[in-house]
C-alpha cells in the first residue's frame, strides 16, 4: 500500500490509508476501518432497488390513469432518487472505501423523502377539496405555497450539506451542520403539516362523519397517515445519525441495523 494517508491500528496491526481516499479494500484492510464500519447489506439493496422499481412503474400507471401529475412526479422523483442511492450502497458493498458510491448513495438517501414528502403535501389539497374546503382554516392551495417551497428549501441544504461534509471525510463541520439544518427544517415543517392535518379533520369531523366515505378513501388515507409518521420517524433518525457528523467515531452512521430500521423500512 501506499505511505500516503492517515495511520490506523486494527488488531494490533498498522494500516496506512483507510477512509475516502484509501488505498484499502475488502481483501486488503479489514471492514472496520472503512467509514461505515461494515459492508452495506447486498440483499437490502437490491430488494430496495426492486420495491422502488415496482413502484414507479404502479406510480406511471395510475398517475396516467387519473391524471394526477403533480402526485406522480413527486414519486418517481423520490422513487429514482432512491434507486440510485441504493446503487450507491452496492458499490460500497463492493468496496466500502468507494468515495464516490459514498457521496452518492449518502446524498441521494439523504434526501429521497423530501420527494414523498411533497407528493404527501399536493394529494392533501385534493384530500381537502374532496370532503369540505370551507372547513379549512386557509386557502388549502396554501398547501402547495407554503410547503412545497418549504420542501425544496429543505433539499438544497440537505444536498449541499451531504456532498460537503462527505467530501470533507470529518475534517470540517460546515456541511454537517448545513445538513442538519436542512433535516432539521424537514422535520419541524413536517410536524407543522401534520398539526394543520390533524386540525383540519377536526374542524370538518361533522362532514366526514356524516358522509359514508368510500372504503378505498378510508384505506388510502390510513396509509397515506402511517407513511407521512414514518418519513416523520425516519428524518428524526437522519437528524439523530448526522449529529456526530460522518466520521469513524460516529456509533450512529456504523450501526446497520439502526439504518436498516429506520431509513430502509
Amino acid at each position: 500500500m501506499s505511505s500516503d494517508g492517515p495511520i490506523y491500528v486494527f488488531n494490533g496491526t498498522t494500516y496506512i490509508g483507510g477512509g475516502s481516499d484509501a488505498n484499502c479494500t475488502i481483501s486488503v484492510c479489514p471492514v472496520e476501518l472503512s467509514i461505515y464500519g461494515y459492508r452495506a447489506s447486498l440483499p437490502l439493496s437490491v430488494a430496495l432497488i426492486a420495491l422502488y422499481g415496482v413502484c414507479c412503474i404502479v406510480q406511471i400507471g395510475l398517475g396516467w390513469r387519473y391524471k394526477t401529475w403533480g402526485f406522480m412526479t413527486a414519486m418517481l422523483l423520490g422513487c429514482i432518487d432512491e434507486i440510485l442511492g441504493y446503487v450507491g450502497r452496492i458499490m460500497m458493498y463492493k468496496n466500502p472505501w468507494n468515495h464516490d458510491a459514498f457521496i452518492m448513495q449518502i446524498v441521494l438517501i439523504t434526501i429521497g423523502p423530501v420527494f414523498f414528502s411533497a407528493a404527501i403535501y399536493v394529494i392533501l389539497y385534493q384530500i381537502i377539496t374532496y370532503i369540505s374546503p370551507k372547513h379549512s382554516r386557509f386557502n388549502p392551495r396554501l398547501f402547495y405555497y407554503i410547503f412545497i417551497p418549504c420542501d425544496i428549501i429543505s433539499l438544497i441544504l440537505q444536498a449541499i450539506g451531504g456532498a460537503m461534509s462527505s467530501t470533507s471525510n470529518g475534517s470540517s463541520n460546515n456541511g454537517v451542520n448545513i445538513a442538519l439544518a436542512g433535516l432539521s427544517f424537514q422535520v419541524a415543517t413536517l410536524v407543522v403539516f401534520v398539526a394543520l392535518t390533524v386540525d383540519y379533520f377536526i374542524r370538518s369531523r361533522k362532514v366526514w362523519r356524516s358522509t359514508r366515505l368510500p372504503l378505498k378513501f378510508k384505506v388510502f388515507l390510513t396509509f397515506l397517515t402511517l407513511a407521512t409518521v414514518l418519513i416523520l420517524i425516519r428524518c428524526c433518525y437522519r437528524v439523530y445519525e448526522l449529529n456526530e457528523g460522518y466520521s469513524r467515531d460516529s456509533e450512529a452512521l456504523r450501526d446497520q441495523t439502526l439504518f436498516i430500521a429506520l431509513e430502509a423500512v
